[in-house]
């Protein structure tokens, strides 16, 4: 249905994107460690691009900039939890893990983020205690198959030959804030449409990209 859905968007709308009735398949771009000062200008290019995003969040940042996260979601992104300070969970208590996750569930919630599905552990470390209280909060832990390494002064080139590696279903790490990444946004679209692969939603079933629910 979604796919007769898209297709018919795209014959009955001159303004649909080129790709819309192309996706053969889905890959999941997330932004890590938003909202910040660079934020509005990633969501105009992910806008402009006609991509969507799943951005993990740290808590902190949440609290201090409602108007992003708010932002975030009017330009069609999903919101997650990325933990509130950023630490190295593995090395922490139970009780200082759950406060990590449950204090960024609270502050993305009151920033009108809605209630996040999606968990991504700070550096991707995780145990099985992470997931647990991770799970116990109704979250999924999202790590990634493609490492942009734009956090590591990847220049624009790198980055968008990381995304030249995803295949259907894939996620693929990149941050808010490194200007290498705002720069590759405009060719990773390209990129992925000529492939016939758009920018999809990460399920908390599977933790795969899909189709846009």
């Amino acid at each position: 249905m979604a796919a007769a859905l898209t297709a018919t968007a795209a014959t009955t709308s001159s303004a649909a994107p080129a790709h819309a009735a192309a996706c053969t398949g889905y890959v999941g771009l997330t932004f890590d460690d938003g909202p910040s000062g660079t934020t509005a200008r990633l969501l105009d290019a992910l806008r402009q691009n006609g991509l969507r995003a799943t951005m993990f969040n740290q808590g902190q940042y949440a609290a201090a900039n409602p108007s992003l996260v708010r932002a975030q979601v009017a330009a069609g992104m999903w919101v997650a939890n990325h933990s509130y300070t950023h630490p190295h969970l593995t090395r922490l208590s139970q009780a200082q893990i759950d406060s990590e996750i449950s204090r960024t569930q609270q502050a993305i919630k009151n920033a009108g983020g809605g209630t996040p599905k999606l968990f991504r552990p700070p550096y991707g470390e995780t145990n099985a205690t992470v997931k647990a209280i991770a799970a116990r909060h109704g979250l999924t832990e999202i790590i990634w198959h493609v490492d942009s390494q734009d956090w590591n002064g990847a220049s624009t080139d790198a980055i968008v030959r990381s995304t030249a590696r995803l295949t259907d279903g894939q996620v693929i790490l990149m941050h808010d804030g490194p200007a290498n990444t705002l720069a590759a946004i405009p060719r990773i679209a390209q990129g992925l449409a000529s492939r016939g692969l758009c920018a999809g939603m990460i399920s908390p079933q599977s933790g795969r990209a899909v189709a846009p629910a």
